[in-house]
């Protein structure tokens, strides 16, 4: 069953953050299991961002999750963080056109 993980953040430094998922994504080239991500801000809240990840299942989320270099990036994010993430796991039941 594909899964998508939504990712709340708020961050004044959003170029930092860019600039270190560009890092993660060369050095998880060929290994990551991440297919998609869309990375949105809201305009109402120019500090908060939401990222959607699209995986194959949630196993596999588990899999990308579990990679050092994600551990590394999390890490690193987490000084350009103005608060805690808020994560939302979601099992796609049904995908229209």
């Amino acid at each position: 069953m594909a899964f998508i993980q939504i990712i709340e953040l708020n961050t004044s430094n959003f170029d930092e953050i860019s600039k270190l998922e560009d890092e993660w994504r060369a050095k998880t080239e060929g290994k990551r299991t991440l297919r998609r991500s869309i990375v949105a801000r809201d305009r109402n809240n120019p500090s908060r961002h939401l990222i959607l990840a699209f995986f194959d299942s949630y196993e596999s989320a588990m899999v990308n999750s579990d990679l050092p270099e994600t551990a590394e990036f999390g890490a690193k994010q987490h000084a350009f963080l103005d608060g805690p993430m808020a994560f939302t796991d979601l099992d796609i039941l049904e995908e229209r056109d």
